[in-house]
């Protein structure tokens, strides 16, 4: 079973329409924001997680749905216990129905859209920061990847801390979001550059990447951030994606 399917809905789910596009949060969505945001401290600061999380979650999966839009795809968003998915809906396309994009190339973009949009939320969070005489400081975790800290003048704490997470979350998580581990978008943009070079044999290859992505990331989560819920939700992907090799004989 993937960690990523579509979740069944609830009389707890939260129902609502952004852009024309419905949105249903499922309660597991919050209950793991709380849990993983109950280290950040006081009561306050959890709650501001949780809603840094939301935000930046559903503007992530916005930009699956608008780039889906732009190849005349629809499609609706769900938040759940594992982050968001942006589902393709039927829509009719010149005379017939379909509910696929056409090309791996569509898709690759459509994956990216997401992360992309998380890169751009953030950017302008850097440029309202810099606008208000703020500071950006960034750490580097392995030398690669940044983890930005903003610092307004004249504000609080809280609010340093909320602009912060923003960033952090935009940032950090939409760089481990392109790790070519499926069914993540680093998978997904793998598994569709794999088929277009390779179309026999690019599933077998895409899915041998993404278990040897999986666990490097789950270890290094573990190691070097102390993250539990990495180390877990990598292995946890690794080990699947060794599943359905195993399940298909290592043959597509």
């Amino acid at each position: 079973m993937s960690l990523f399917q579509v979740p069944p809905q609830t009389r707890l789910d939260l129902n609502f329409v952004v852009f024309g596009i419905p949105v249903r949060v499922h309660p597991l969505f919050w209950l793991i924001g709380l849990i993983i945001g109950s280290g950040a401290g006081s009561i306050t600061l959890i709650f501001m997680w949780v809603a840094v999380v939301f935000v930046s979650i559903l503007i992530h999966e916005l930009g699956h749905s608008f780039m889906m839009r732009a190849y005349g795809q629809g499609s609706y968003i769900i938040l759940h216990m594992f982050g968001g998915l942006a589902v393709p809906t039927s829509s009719y396309r010149g005379n017939r129905w379909a509910n696929s994009v056409d090309s791996s190339t569509q898709q690759i973009f459509i994956s990216l859209a997401g992360p992309f949009a998380g890169f751009l939320f953030a950017a302008l969070v850097v440029i309202v920061v810099a606008a208000m005489g703020g500071v950006i400081t960034i750490n580097w975790f392995l030398f690669i990847i940044p983890l930005p800290r903003a610092f307004l003048p004249n504000s609080s704490g809280l609010v340093n801390a909320a602009v912060s997470m923003l960033l952090w979350v935009n940032v950090f998580w939409g760089l481990i979001n392109l790790v070519p581990v499926i069914p993540l978008d680093g998978g997904n943009v793998a598994r569709n550059i794999y088929i277009k070079v390779d179309p026999w044999d690019g599933v077998r290859k895409s899915l041998w990447l993404s278990v040897i992505s999986g666990a490097v990331v789950a270890v290094l989560g573990l190691i070097f951030l102390g993250s539990i819920f990495i180390a877990l939700l990598f292995g946890l992907l690794a080990f699947q994606s060794y599943q359905t090799l195993r399940m298909s004989g290592g043959m597509y």
